[in-house]
């Protein structure tokens, strides 16, 4: 199903019911109430963490010959498919394609020489952001990939994000100009990410992190396009990917890539 040339159609054929409606809620509302009724198919429904705030969705509809419409629940079709046990590269492949900013990161710390394990954080450092949730993106990030990675690579990645926000001109690492233009010039880290980031300062792992903020990019480069390829040894060497496959291995963060493999999932 094309879904646009559908909500399109509907929206053409519904604008004098909708246009009753007081709010945009109610007419997102309205208008899956539609979809729902005209579409033999299952419901999908944003996360939550996608819509706070938001009205709360309807319950299960019932069609004029009483048979009910279903939440969607396992694999997505809109999606595309996962292997019965994935690896880190088929989440690259399938969920985070195509993931160019962390490629690039990670292809400038390779030319920059730099050791593998930090190669393998600048490519990881953004999975979150690109699989899961942007709030305290590294964070999240450095949890996903705690129990496959050196405690070295995770650490690096948590801090990554507190150090982004403080330069350090004698590494060569200024502030950068895109966050000028993202959070306004007048801009202050809040509390916990000053401590957080006084703290990784005297880390021995501080320049792990660092490198991880040296090599970020806030621009893409749209001549540059490296490949996953590049990577896979590394991945291979550094990355222990549990022979259940990520999220059926009943690791403590195993749920979290179960989200990024069912992301629509009612429950």
């Amino acid at each position: 199903m094309n879904r646009r040339s559908f909500i399109a159609q509907v929206a053409a054929t519904t604008t004098a019911g909708l246009a009753h409606s007081t709010s945009i809620s109610e007419r997102a509302e309205a208008l899956e109430h539609r979809m729902m009724v005209e579409l033999d198919e299952q419901v999908v429904v944003r996360p939550r963490m996608c819509s706070v705030g938001a009205e709360p969705s309807a319950g299960p509809s019932r069609r004029a010959n009483g048979s009910s419409i279903t939440y969607q629940m396992g694999p997505d079709p809109n999606l595309p498919s996962m292997p019965s046990k994935p690896n880190l590269i088929d989440f690259f492949e399938q969920r985070f394609a195509p993931a160019m900013h962390l490629l690039q990161s990670a292809a400038l710390a390779q030319e920059a020489g730099l050791d593998e394990e930090t190669v393998l954080a600048c490519l990881l450092h953004d999975i979150s952001v690109f699989g899961l949730i942007r709030s305290d993106h590294g964070y999240w990030g450095a949890q996903l990939v705690e129990p496959y990675v050196s405690e070295r690579v995770s650490w690096g990645i948590r801090y990554h994000q507190s150090l982004r926000f403080f330069p350090d001109p004698a590494v060569g690492y200024d502030y950068p100009e895109a966050y000028i233009r993202y959070f306004g010039a007048d801009y202050e880290p809040e509390p916990h990410i000053r401590a957080a980031a006084e703290y990784a300062r005297n880390h021995k792992w501080y320049m792990t992190a660092r490198h991880i903020t040296i090599n970020d990019i806030y621009a893409f480069d749209p001549n540059a396009h490296p490949t996953l390829d590049l990577f896979k040894e590394i991945i291979g060497r550094h990355f222990k990917q549990p022979s259940e496959g990520l999220g059926y291995d009943g690791s403590p963060v195993a749920h979290m890539w179960r989200t990024i493999m069912f992301p629509t999932n009612f429950l």
